[in-house]
């Protein structure tokens, strides 16, 4: 039998969705918590239209984001004239029967590692705010085609600069609107934030040693962190080919589903594509969203990654809450469950980006135009100077060839270790997954960092490159902010936890829009 395309997968879940709301009754949405589905439903019945809702989007950011709470998330934001000008264009398709896809007439923000043909593509790294790729990215060419609009680049970790955390050297520091004076994430940050306040219908974020769980669980919201693999990095800002993994920021389950089901498979200019190959589902993956989908599943709870101290304590009592949460909403719980080593040093010892940042950087920045401003690591040092990281300048100077390098063979070792050990657990249990909370610290304030030593981020994901995905989890009581609740999988099984996180998604409804943000006039629509 023909295996099905996943362009067909695509256009079957779409008749399917308007099918399932032309018999509808009218209904109301309120853009900061309708899915993609609904948003669909309502351009479908023609009471919304993508004209219209990029320029809901364009009024929040305007109100929030250098006014207001001044969020800082936008490095770049498309010509509004030239936005608007594309929505209309997609309306125009719509009226005359040709809908793209499942996305067609929805908006996305790119975190600024995300090379863009039409804006530049900076990491937030001074030196580079002219970088103007000449090619989109994988993922971003994906959703241009699929019918999204590619609306700007958002603030982050500097990727090659010296700053805070969730700040760069080109724009200064994102914000949180749970919380101004808490960290929204690491590298992330500014697509952690601007989903949070529904600036778009969802956010690109990447991913190297947590950056998108980390923003994602800071900002309640749904992240995944795919199989490594499973998504092309062709195009994308990298420190690390071995950990490296764009995904969805999103703020439900269902959204990351669908964004996936668009940006997943096979690239031949990223060969680490090729084990996708013959592992992705055969149906949408947004099918296996189910808000039942914890009765009868087997989860494992990984105790060793809740920590122990005084700043854990409130992480504590709302991960207890929601393993509770697990068992009531139908799933068996096996606890506690622990590996014969030391998991949290685990996690250091199998982080390669250090040895292979430079490397990294040089393939990308030769890809790029030969008028653009940095184009090697050397040129980047040169004409940075202070502002480029330390390890990157300390990469540069490594003078063993990678491929026989003691500490990035033992890194590579050490994720190897890692990753059958979780396999194995999970096998020996039979579990559908493994949950464990992202991070159970009080959340850091701007401008503090945390000696490695003392991290407090549970980033097997990164490490492994097995999937996990982050769902809002409820609210330290000390700050306000976001505690996020992750399940951990074997490679290539996105569907199963899909069906897992939108179960507990459906069964706990903690996902809350922050204060500093509230919603603006015209967000609420009848269809």
């Amino acid at each position: 039998m023909q295996k099905t395309t996943r362009l067909n997968i695509c256009k079957a879940a779409l008749l399917s969705l308007s099918l399932t709301f032309s018999c509808a009754q009218a209904a109301q949405l309120e853009i900061g918590t309708a899915t993609i589905a609904e948003l669909q439903a309502a351009m479908a019945s023609g009471k919304l239209t993508a004209e219209q809702l990029l320029t809901l989007y364009l009024a929040r950011i305007d109100a929030y984001d250098q006014k207001g709470p001044k969020l800082n998330t936008i490095i770049t934001l498309k010509d509004r004239a030239l936005a608007l000008s594309e929505a209309r264009a997609l309306d125009a398709e719509r009226k005359s029967g040709n809908v793209r896809s499942p996305l067609h007439g929805t908006v996305v923000l790119a975190k600024d590692v995300f090379d863009t043909k039409d804006m530049p593509t900076s990491g937030g790294f001074k030196p580079m705010a002219t970088s103007k790729p000449v090619y989109d990215s994988f993922i971003v060419d994906r959703l241009r085609a699929s019918g999204v609009v590619i609306l700007g680049k958002l603030n982050q970790s500097d990727w090659y600069g010296v700053a805070n955390q969730g700040a760069s050297t080109l724009q200064g520091q994102v914000l949180s609107p749970y919380n101004l004076k808490k960290l929204t994430g690491y590298s992330s940050s500014g697509t952690g934030a601007s989903m949070a306040a529904w600036f778009s219908t969802f956010g690109l974020g990447s991913d190297t040693g947590g950056s998108i769980t980390i923003p994602s669980a800071n900002s309640n919201l749904v992240g995944f962190a795919m199989s490594h693999g499973l998504v092309s990095r062709t195009g994308m800002m990298w420190s690390s080919p071995r950990q490296e993994n764009g995904g969805p920021m999103c703020r439900s389950v269902y959204d990351c589903a669908a964004v996936l089901d668009v940006i997943a498979g096979y690239d031949a200019a990223d060969l680490a594509t090729e084990e996708s190959v013959g592992k992705m589902p055969e149906q949408s993956y947004v099918s296996y969203v189910n808000p039942k989908g914890l009765q009868g599943a087997r989860v494992g709870v990984l105790s060793q990654m809740v920590r122990k101290g005084k700043v854990h304590l409130e992480g504590q009592v709302l991960f207890d809450k929601a393993v509770k949460d697990l068992r009531a909403a139908g799933a068996i719980v096996v606890e506690p469950l622990n590996l014969d080593f030391d998991l949290v040093q685990a996690q250091f010892d199998a982080s390669a980006a250090g040895f292979e940042r430079a490397v990294a950087i040089n393939k990308y920045l030769a890809a790029l135009p030969k008028d653009a401003p940095v184009r090697t690591v050397a040129e980047m040092i040169q004409k940075g100077g202070a502002l480029v990281k330390p390890a990157i300048i300390d990469a540069a100077k490594n003078p063993i060839p990678l491929e026989r390098h003691p500490n990035l063979i033992a890194a590579y070792k050490a994720q190897d270790m890692l990753r059958s050990a979780l396999v194995k657990l999970m096998d020996t249990y039979q579990l559908d997954s493994l949950v464990l909370p992202f991070r159970t610290a009080i959340i850091e304030d701007v401008g503090q960092t945390l000696p490695m030593t003392s991290d407090t981020r549970n980033s097997l994901s990164s490490y492994t490159g097995l999937p996990t995905i982050i769902v809002p989890g409820g609210f330290f009581p000390s700050d306000g902010m976001p505690f996020g609740v992750q399940f951990l999988g074997r490679k290539f099984t996105e569907p199963t936890l899909i069906k897992l996180a939108s179960g507990y998604e459906a069964s706990t409804k903690h996902r809350k829009a922050p204060t500093l943000t509230p919603a603006l006039s015209g967000e609420k629509i009848d269809y």
